[in-house]
């Protein structure tokens, strides 16, 4: 069978991911990811394909949502971390991602001040109202907080591995499952994966292309669309700096998506909310013809 070996939330969009044991997953994906985000002064969004110095901040929210704390991960140092205490309270402003306006929460001068500081640029910090009522796109209908589309990324161990063998045919060494920013990463478990057609499915590079309907511990996926990659996978996430071409160099040479770009991964809606657990089997509902 196929299993969870790791779940990754990202409280604040753009910045570093917290791995944890296990979680609850919401309508809106892994509990608090992308609640936050980082805008300019004039609610814009920022993402690492702008500043990638987000990658190195540090984010982790405590279980019921309510203090979020802000740590600087850098070579050379970083500066102090920050507590704050989450207002759902304040009132509302306009914040624009990707051209379309929603609503977000202000949280206040001392979260702004840090994070201009330490991104160099005029920096504010909302979060997702909790009427926040958007709609996502793709096969399966759903919703999400502010992820650039569907609540839930989904990645295979030997679909890194195969794209590895690959780079490594170019000379290009290996990178490491961050650069693409996964929630949930799954591999094959020692007794196999046996289901469709008697194949062990889960040592099949991309078989997560094809997934259409999925139980996970007591949660539901439903498949929306390919991960269409973008500068990000550019990203040493432990430098917060852009490094080579790779791996969309390696990429645009077997993964070229007929819509464009090129795509690694794929994206889920939450059909049914539950608890998640490292370890869970991933059963596969439904299949479907890989999109290309």
């Amino acid at each position: 069978m196929a299993a969870v070996v790791e779940l990754i939330t990202y409280p604040v969009k753009g910045c570093a991911g917290t791995s944890v044991d296990s979680t609850h997953l919401t309508p809106a994906g892994l509990a608090h990811d992308r609640s936050f985000m980082v805008v300019s002064v004039d609610g814009v969004y920022r993402t690492q394909r702008r500043d990638p110095r987000l990658a190195l901040v540090r984010p982790t929210v405590s279980v019921d949502g309510s203090r979020l704390t802000l740590a600087a991960a850098e070579p050379e140092g970083g500066q102090g971390v920050l507590h704050l205490a989450v207002t759902t309270s304040a009132p509302r402003r306009d914040v624009d991602l990707f051209g379309a306006t929603y609503q977000g929460i202000d949280q206040g001068d001392d979260a702004a001040a840090w994070l201009t500081d330490f991104l160099g640029t005029p920096s504010r910090l909302v979060r997702v109202p909790p009427e926040h009522d958007r709609k996502t796109d793709g096969l399966t209908p759903g919703t999400s907080g502010y992820a650039d589309s569907s609540a839930v990324h989904l990645l295979s161990r030997v679909s890194l591995a195969h794209l590895h063998t690959r780079m490594a045919e170019r000379g290009a060494p290996p990178l490491a499952m961050d650069r693409f920013r996964p929630n949930i990463v799954i591999d094959s478990h020692p007794e196999g994966a046996h289901g469709e057609q008697g194949q062990d499915w889960a040592a099949e590079p991309h078989a997560e292309d094809r997934i259409r309907r999925a139980t996970i511990g007591a949660a539901e996926l439903g498949y929306t669309k390919l991960a269409v990659r973008c500068a990000v996978t550019l990203v040493d996430q432990e430098a917060g700096a852009r490094g080579g071409p790779e791996p969309l160099r390696t990429l645009a040479g077997y993964r070229r998506f007929s819509a464009g770009g090129v795509v690694f991964g794929a994206k889920f809606a939450v059909v049914r909310p539950g608890k998640l657990s490292v370890g869970d089997e991933v059963a596969v509902d439904e299949w479907g013809d890989a999109v290309t």
